[in-house]
């Protein structure tokens, strides 16, 4: 069967089976490999991929259900968005293999909630375990693209 959503800004269409997880596809058979897989089960976040802008499992999600939506992997950001340069500044990683989806979690965050609390930013990364227990300096990180997007906004860029 054909596929066809919008990955990182660009219209795709891929052949697949009605079995394949959108971690295989992203990753196999597309070349996008900062979903990473570890429990298989949806609940570690390493994983995770916007999906129309809210953080997805693509470990339990049938790439069949993404037909004509936009999604959007860490490399899609292209490497200067203000979460990633926060997480960088902060030293909000170790081995860093959570890190792809801490940052696209806690970028639909700050969408939501420009200026999250510490409860706030916790609960939204429940989902989303760090292995190395980076956590008070991946808080540290949201914060600090909290106030760098707020710092944008406010210049008019």
């Amino acid at each position: 069967m054909k596929v066809q959503f919008t990955l990182n800004g660009a219209p795709t269409e891929i052949d697949i089976r009605a079995d394949e997880m959108l971690l295989d596809v992203l990753r196999e058979r597309l070349g996008f490999t900062s979903a990473r897989e570890t429990c298989g089960l949806g609940v570690c976040g390493t994983c995770t991929v916007l999906v129309d802008g809210e953080p997805i499992s693509s470990c339990i999600y049938l790439t069949a259900m993404a037909q004509g939506h936009t999604l959007t992997t860490v490399e899609g950001l292209g490497g200067d968005h203000p979460v990633q340069r926060a997480f960088e500044k902060a030293h909000a990683f170790q081995c860093g293999y959570c890190t792809p989806g801490m940052i696209l979690t806690v970028k639909q965050l700050l969408e939501e909630t420009p200026h999250p609390t510490d409860e706030e930013i916790d609960i939204a990364l429940g989902g989303n375990l760090c292995r190395c227990g980076c956590y008070l300096k991946i808080r540290d990180a949201v914060h600090l693209a909290a106030q760098a997007e707020e710092t944008h906004a406010a210049s008019g860029e």
